[in-house]
């Protein structure tokens, strides 16, 4: 019970810090080739695209596991239905709940620091596991590892940002 309790704080805390930093950012339009929450685009990310459709019939579709994260967190009161997520090697849409993923390794993540990646296979898995290091996971385990990496994975953005705003300033 104790730790029910310190699990929905921590998952509340988290929530009103994004919507915090959400309500004075000034984030992409989303279409349906771009991240709404940070605008990276569909073509250059399929590999760790993520599609959230939703129980009321509507999806978004997001960059990565972390801008899913969000995007779950914001819409709390509309749970998903089914989440796809792109296979790291062949880009193609999976059942996320049924991915083989793959936590951490030397592969720098998409907005995060530690990367979260897809496989429709067992063996592909493996395989990027034996190249690149990493842990097997379950979704469920991916999604709490995102939670988990939140507040750090926003200050290495916000920091990036800020060093490209600083070099675009003084170019």
């Amino acid at each position: 019970m104790l730790h029910t309790r310190s699990l929905i704080g921590w998952v509340l805390w988290i929530v009103c810090f994004i919507l915090v930093l959400l309500a004075g950012a000034s984030y992409a339009v989303a279409d349906e080739n771009g991240c709404q929450y940070c605008g990276m685009k569909k073509a250059m990310f399929a590999h760790s695209w993520v599609t959230v459709e939703r129980e009321d019939g509507s999806s978004t579709g997001v960059c990565s596991v972390h801008c899913a994260a969000i995007d779950m967190a914001l819409k709390i009161d509309n749970p998903a239905k089914k989440i796809l997520v792109g296979d790291y090697n062949t880009k193609k849409p999976i059942d996320a709940e049924t991915a083989y993923w793959v936590v951490g390794g030397n592969k720098m993540g998409v907005m995060t620091k530690r990367a979260k990646w897809a496989f429709e296979s067992k063996a592909a898995a493996d395989a990027f596991v034996q190249e690149n290091g990493g842990q097997p996971a379950a979704f469920e385990q991916v999604m709490k590892a995102a939670f988990e990496d939140m507040y750090e994975d926003i200050l290495m953005i916000q920091k990036k940002r800020k060093m490209m705003r600083m070099k675009k300033e003084g170019s």
